[in-house]
């Protein structure tokens, strides 16, 4: 009995929709705003060598130049306003203000996702005690965000996955990056950003085939409900209840879903 009202409580979860934005919006892709306790989010994406062949050299080098521009663009108002200051032009230090004010309501986005780019043969193997510190900064700053369950700071959330996606970048060997790659995958799937969650969850147990997560269960639910991507769901169930069966509840829903699924396929059309 309990075992069913779990699940359905799970089901239940994970079925129903927070707000009405539309999905894949990109919205956990945008930078944090400025704030003096963290980085400039203007600063562009560095990425390994590993990730180089992956990522179009003319997407990163435009990226490159965006970050560049921004930076530029908000150094020339900053410089603009100080002008205006020292010589008392109040009308125009206004004017520049605003502008600037203006800009940092803009959204502006990470174009250069790690998941997509970064190999799914990389493995969280090495312990490197630099990123368990990075790793425990990310998961502070998540907790921080995340004080009840339908309580988050989404600009906090996006700070989260900076210093995650820091970690995976910095130390792709480290035994976190599969942590740090589920963890990234629940807050994408907070912002409704579906195929970039997809993603993270994949790299969690491609990264970690034992990852301590029950990652092939949540990316085959995204698969199957977001996604609407059935055949691939029902692949991703079938490996989930044999790899993952710890995770009672999701198993039992991943078996119903199973069934669903296969009784589907073989209807006739």
């Amino acid at each position: 009995m309990t075992r069913t009202v779990v699940t359905a409580a799970i089901t239940l979860l994970l079925v129903v929709s927070v707000g009405c934005q539309s999905t894949d919006q990109g919205r956990s892709q945008r930078l944090p705003r400025r704030s003096g306790a963290y980085s400039d989010p203007a600063q562009p994406v560095k990425l390994p060598e590993t990730a180089m062949v992956r990522a179009s050299t003319d997407e990163v080098d435009l990226v490159e130049q965006v970050a560049a521009h921004r930076r530029a663009y908000r150094q020339s108002l900053e410089l603009l306003i100080q002008n205006y200051a020292a010589v008392g032009n109040n009308m125009k230090l206004n004017w520049a203000q605003e502008e600037l004010r203006s800009l940092d309501r803009i959204p502006q986005y990470r174009y250069i996702i790690d998941a997509e780019v970064l190999p799914p043969d990389l493995r969280a193997t090495a312990r490197i005690p630099e990123a368990d510190e990075l790793y425990l900064e990310a998961t502070g700053v998540q907790k921080r965000a995340e004080p009840l369950p339908l309580l988050k700071d989404d600009e906090l959330l996006r700070v989260a996955l900076d210093r995650y996606s820091q970690l995976i970048r910095e130390y792709p060997t480290s035994d976190k990056i599969d942590d740090a790659a589920y963890k990234m995958a629940g807050i994408h799937e907070h912002f409704r950003d579906y195929t970039i969650a997809l993603l993270y969850y994949q790299r969690a147990y491609q990264w970690d085939a034992e990852t301590p997560y029950p990652a092939r269960f949540k990316a085959a639910f995204i698969l199957d409900k977001k996604l609407r991507r059935r055949d691939e769901a029902l692949e991703l169930y079938q490996e989930a209840v044999i790899k993952e069966a710890q995770y009672d509840e999701w198993k039992a829903f991943a078996e119903q879903r199973i069934e669903s699924l296969t009784k589907s396929d073989s209807e006739p059309q």
